[in-house]
């Protein structure tokens, strides 16, 4: 299995090199390509490569014996003249670069499976099995071979990965069930199945691993086994809820101004008061065939976990108090 580091994202816009030229040996610093330029063309390679390649849908349909639920790409030609297009069987989505919110791309993504379990949120923690490759122009925009992939499932804080690989993920569902195995390992069922097909500036840009090139463009496909809730700073709230202004951006969240955003500060309003004081966090046990709980006035569902072997569900919320009424939680309220 080969290590999972080369998803965490890079966002140095510069590239090194070394010239031998040089008598005194210096480094020379080459500007990075202006990413507004280098936006069109990274989506035109894309789309140049899903209009001349298709994927083992029919196996999607009717899978045979012992299919492993992995897309598989490959060429229309010959034989294969007559399948579909990727372009015709992919969405997409509006992503803004991830350095330059001035750029934005079309990141395309193809569902083969949605999922049938919990939907993923940026924030979160996804455990997926994966495939990694870049584009090519030496091989008229063919698939490199693999350049990172795990056959077991690996767990990825959403907010430490390229931005096009997180924006697709959260575009699929988790399992929704789990079977085990007579050797004690897991079978997951209704987990989520995809592809992702991202421009260099929702990816490495510049400034990726040796292993890719500069302003590669990446194709990721997946399965999404399982999700995570995340709560960064362990305060009770999970982190996609600590957008305050909704403008998924959670850094720009600061209520008591103190250069820590909400998300990862434990005392969200400064009033000396921890927040998990300031909020009341519920856990119910759902045991198989019990009914859901009736949540509370301002009591929301944080998380819920599955025990594989009980079914015994654990469903976690919390309650946001306003001891004074004035229509401003607690733990956001520097008054109290």
């Amino acid at each position: 299995m080969k290590k999972a580091y080369f998803l965490a994202p890079i966002l140095v816009v510069v590239l090194l090199v070394v010239s031998s030229c040089k008598k005194d040996d210096e480094v020379e610093t080459v500007p990075a390509r202006d990413r507004s330029e280098e936006a069109g063309p990274s989506v035109e390679e894309i789309e140049t490569y899903l209009n001349t390649h298709f994927y083992n849908y029919e196996e999607f349909e009717n899978p045979p014996a012992g299919f492993d639920n992995k897309i598989k790409f490959d060429t229309i030609a010959g034989d294969n003249a007559s399948k579909t297009k990727l372009i015709d069987q992919v969405a997409f989505k509006t992503v803004t670069d991830a350095v330059d919110t001035s750029v934005s791309y079309k990141l395309y993504y193809l569902t083969a499976f949605e999922g049938a379990g919990a939907s993923v949120d940026s924030t979160d923690t996804a455990h997926v099995t994966y495939e990694g490759m870049y584009l090519s122009n030496e091989t008229d925009y063919n698939v490199s071979e693999v350049f990172d992939s795990s056959v077991v499932p690996i767990g990825f804080d959403l907010i430490d990965v390229v931005k096009g690989f997180q924006q697709g993920l959260v575009e699929f569902k988790a399992s929704n069930g789990v079977s085990i195995n007579s050797d004690g390992t897991y079978a997951f069922e209704g987990f989520g199945v995809g592809a992702v097909f991202i421009p260099s500036g929702l990816g490495y840009y510049a400034s990726g691993p040796a292993s890719i090139p500069s302003y590669a463009q990446l194709v990721f496909t997946f399965q999404l086994m399982e999700r995570e809730v995340g709560d960064h700073d362990f305060d009770y709230i999970p982190s996609v809820m600590e957008d305050s202004n909704g403008n998924g951006n959670l850094y720009d969240d600061d209520t008591d101004l103190d250069g820590v955003p909400n998300f990862f500060d434990i005392d969200d309003d400064g009033d000396g008061r921890l927040t998990t004081i300031e909020v009341v966090k519920n856990e119910y046990v759902l045991n198989p065939g019990d009914e859901e709980p009736i949540l509370g006035d301002n009591e929301v569902e944080t998380n819920r976990v599955t025990d594989y072997v009980t079914q015994i569900i654990t469903v976690t919320t919390i309650t946001f108090t306003d001891a004074n009424n004035d229509g401003v939680a607690d733990y956001l309220d520097p008054e109290l």
